[in-house]
């Protein structure tokens, strides 16, 4: 049976049925429901410590990982993306609603859900206005950098937590000056217990799943038992701050989480605030959008399914209107967890409503038992957690490969950890821009000749080609826009200066695929100063919409020379023009 579209793209049967549940089986659900257990075990805790991370009471992490899962499930079209709370994110809104508000009050949490709300906003306006290839426009280099600075960033903040002292600041340079200012009172027995927290954790993710390894175990077994190194420091600590009183001699604990269910929430309108988080909820929108269609896609591919971007922004703008109407904050597909579930086998979006019901029970009925959960476990949850983002090593991969990209990406991760999040990634963004147009405002420009017994042309510095005086042929390796027009038209003017012989000059167009207005005219002007100069300006493989839009102008009506099929014609046509004796071949250079 055909399908049809539903408004919000998801192909659906004759029955409006999702097009994954038309073939969904038992072995589906079993599948489905061991991923959810593991991905469950998983992010209770690191939602728990997000939510630290962002500023919030523990309990908005277990909000935020409710709701919105089961609204990307309605309308996104990964089958394993693992919405909810994620480490760069609730920076970000640590960062952004820290400057309207004070942690802890009433306003702080209300400020986030306006974050999440505004964010959710902008997600489903760009879905639906099927903007998806707005991702386009943060390069690689540039995400690479932020994450990698947000990941050390994050780590240093939380560092306070494991060694029992306060310290604020949003960079690098304020962290770091506060810890060191505290160093001598620092409470040994947080150490000493985020100390093992964190042991705990390295130890779980490296040896102990070598040494399970030797045992045999079924993979789902295996994985379930290593993803739960989290609960196991969660758990082992807490028991420990209970029995022997540690929260009584100084050591932070989560405290009193309210019992229950999420109730609903509706974010204020206050126009004023609104407008101050507006830059933040868009650089949170296009940050996590970015990470989870590039999670998204990554998996998708290795079970060679589609993701489609218009749809991810749906599902993504209503997980977060979710979070925001059910005392959450800003969320997106995460990394890690979105891994673990691919691993453990999810096949569907039921994945993640079904845990989505695991947290629901969690909150329902299981947060009493956090009451002496310290703070520091939460901390070395988010510290091995980030550390896996950071990427060091794509610097110098950068660096050997474009220095143009490595300047973006060292400015980007110079300013988040000196200056803040936000401001690194406007200069990303910024630096990208600028490089863009430096780098195209002078594009390689090449004089080709013919490789000998051959229909071709390669550059006379590279090849052994042949050439004619008479006859200067330029290859432009870019298209003709405003930032390199007056800079190509210079260029080949003086290089017809420099060869007083020349009487051609045949401009090869096989990587032009634009000529905006300014090059137009740039070209016009360098057609009448060639002609003043008794040269012919030809133009040869241009490209057929780049021809369409040269007829539409005066250029061709007035063109000197002619337009040609290919650089081969060219000189087959101008030979006659030629001196009659044949040119020898070009040495080989550089």
């Amino acid at each position: 049976m055909s399908g049809i579209k539903s408004p919000f793209g998801r192909v659906m049967g004759g029955a409006g049925m999702p097009d994954w549940l038309r073939s969904y089986n038992r072995a589906d659900a079993s599948a489905d429901v061991m991923a959810s257990v593991i991905v469950t075990i998983m992010l209770i805790p690191q939602s728990l410590a997000y939510a630290m991370l962002a500023g919030l009471p523990p309990q908005a992490g277990l909000y935020a990982s409710i709701l919105p899962l089961a609204a990307y499930a309605l309308f996104g079209s990964s089958r394993v993306l693992a919405v909810g709370p994620v480490a760069v994110v609730s920076l970000m809104t640590a960062a952004a609603v820290s400057n309207v508000a004070s942690q802890g009050t009433p306003e702080y949490w209300g400020a986030a859900l306006v974050l999440a709300l505004l964010s959710g906003i902008m997600l489903l306006a760009m879905g639906m206005l099927r903007l998806g290839w707005i991702a386009n426009y943060l390069s690689h280099p540039v995400v690479s950098g932020f994450v990698t600075a947000s990941g050390i960033l994050i780590a240093m903040s939380q560092l306070k937590h494991l060694l029992g002292i306060e310290v604020s600041g949003h960079n690098l340079i304020e962290l770091g000056g506060g810890i060191l200012s505290q160093l001598s009172v620092i409470h040994l027995p947080t150490l000493l217990l985020g100390a093992a927290a964190l042991g705990l954790l390295i130890w779980s993710r490296g040896p102990f799943k070598v040494w399970l390894s030797r045992f045999n175990l079924p993979a789902s077994v295996s994985d379930m038992l290593v993803k739960a190194g989290p609960v196991a420091a969660v758990v082992l600590t807490t028991l420990l701050v209970s029995v022997f009183g540690l929260d009584q001699r100084g050591v932070p604990v989560v405290g009193a989480i309210p019992q229950g269910l999420p109730q609903v929430t509706l974010p204020t309108f206050d126009p004023e605030l609104w407008q101050s988080l507006l830059p933040a909820a868009l650089l949170i929108s296009l940050i996590g959008f970015v990470e989870s269609i590039s999670v998204a896609q990554t998996l998708a591919a290795k079970r060679r399914q589609r993701i489609a971007p218009n749809r991810e922004l749906l599902g993504l703008g209503s997980a977060n209107m979710a979070a925001a109407f059910s005392g959450g904050f800003p969320v997106t597909g995460g990394f890690s967890r979105s891994v673990v579930s691919f691993e453990a086998g999810a096949r569907s979006p039921l994945a993640g409503v079904i845990t989505a019901v695991g947290i629901a029970l969690t909150a329902a009925l299981l947060t009493p038992l956090f009451h002496f959960l310290p703070k520091a476990t939460l901390a070395a949850t988010i510290i091995v957690a980030v550390l896996t983002l950071v990427d060091l090593p794509a610097l110098k991969r950068t660096w050997d490969y474009s220095r143009t990209d490595f300047t973006a990406m060292a400015a980007t991760v110079l300013v988040v950890l000196l200056v803040g999040v936000e401001a690194g990634v406007m200069t990303g963004v910024v630096a990208s821009i600028l490089l863009f147009l430096w780098k195209t405002s002078r594009p390689h420009v090449a004089v080709v000749g013919q490789v000998p017994d051959t229909e071709h042309f390669r550059n006379v510095l590279r090849h052994e080609v042949i050439t004619h005086p008479t006859v200067l042929s330029i290859r432009v390796d870019e298209s003709l826009y405003f930032a390199n027009a007056r800079f190509l038209e210079d260029l080949i003017y003086d290089k017809v200066v420099q060869q007083p012989l020349v009487e051609h000059v045949v401009l090869m167009c096989p990587a032009i695929n634009h000529i905006d207005a300014s090059a137009l005219e740039s070209l016009e002007d360098l057609m009448h100063r060639l002609s003043d100069a008794g040269v012919k300006l030809h133009l040869s493989e241009v490209k057929g919409p780049v021809m369409d839009k040269l007829k539409r102008s005066p250029l061709l009506e007035h063109l000197s020379g002619q337009v040609f099929l290919s650089q081969y014609q060219a000189l087959q046509t101008l030979q006659p023009e030629l001196d009659a004796e044949p040119p020898a071949p070009l040495s080989k250079a550089g």
